[in-house]
């Protein structure tokens, strides 16, 4: 599965999804979670509902991190088919946090 952080330095997850205008993808193939790539977006700090932009560089994602998501772009995430996690801190802490919840759920009980 491939995850998407909006984090403006690679280690923190501190960016709003709207305008992140970058973005770390890392891959959890069941086991391990390795960083893939960065990817850029060109966002307009002066324009508004930019989320599109973002949404983008991510269609091959499965679940995006960021701290915090507009009304419009959740709707659109969510019809894209990716996973919203709201989170904020370390990355690699954000990257831990959800792969341990998402083992934990696909754990037989």
């Amino acid at each position: 599965m491939k995850i998407a952080i909006a984090s403006s330095d690679g280690e923190n997850v501190d960016l709003h999804f709207g305008k992140a205008n970058s973005l770390y993808i890392y891959n959890f193939d069941g086991d391990t979670t390795n960083f893939i790539e960065k990817r850029t977006v060109d966002i307009d700090e002066d324009e508004r509902h930019q989320w599109t932009k973002v949404l983008d560089k991510i269609q091959d994602c499965d679940v995006i991190i960021a701290v915090q998501f507009g009304f419009k772009s959740k709707f659109g995430i969510e019809e894209a088919g990716l996973k919203i996690v709201v989170d904020e801190g370390l990355v690699i802490d954000a990257l831990k946090g959800y792969v341990d919840h998402y083992t934990f759920m696909k754990s037989p009980l």
